[in-house]
């Protein structure tokens, strides 16, 4: 099934229009990756995550999933894009992109937010995560995506910060006029 595309004023140029997911690794200095037990799913564990609003950077809506998930305490620092992929999501959402994305922990209580009110929250390990102990619903059934995370983060951690994605809103696209 084709889904309607998104075309652009100046040209009439088509792209395709999907939903996008967006998923926080957040990982402190022992190398453990941030888990919050699913309010929906008693019994399931994901790291903070949700769908995009638009209207916003993507390092923005990562930012704002993160405070509405693990709460405003939390300091996060990002890193890098970790993976972007697409899945099925159910029948209407046939074909949703996920962009996967890499936090350094710097400090905070974490609080789960009212996304994730009544949750539990936990640092786990890569042990841990391919343990088999915790049930993890996002990401599903991908353990080498959090072993991906820990490698980039050992590259990366102490990388100064570089320019993230400046605010789009207003600016003129090159190809305008």
């Amino acid at each position: 099934m084709s889904y309607p595309p998104v075309i652009t004023a100046s040209s009439g140029r088509q792209f395709a229009a999907s939903a996008v997911g967006l998923l926080a690794f957040i990982i402190n200095e022992q190398e453990q990756i941030l888990m919050l037990s699913s309010p929906k799913h008693p019994g399931k564990w994901e790291p903070p995550n949700g769908a995009y609003d638009g209207n916003e950077t993507i390092l923005e809506g990562l930012q704002r999933e993160i405070r509405e998930e693990a709460g405003d305490q939390i300091q996060v620092r990002p890193l890098c894009a970790l993976h972007v992929y697409s899945f099925r999501y159910d029948d209407i959402v046939q074909y949703m992109v996920s962009i996967a994305y890499l936090f350094v922990y710097e400090g905070g209580a974490v609080v789960p937010g009212d996304d994730m009110a009544g949750s539990e929250y936990r640092w786990l390990n890569l042990a841990e995560v391919n343990s088999g102990t915790y049930d993890i619903i996002v990401p599903r059934k991908q353990p080498w995506l959090f072993q991906r995370a820990v490698e980039l983060y050992r590259l990366l951690k102490d990388a100064p910060p570089v320019e993230q994605q400046p605010d789009w809103t207003g600016i003129r696209n090159k190809y305008d006029d």
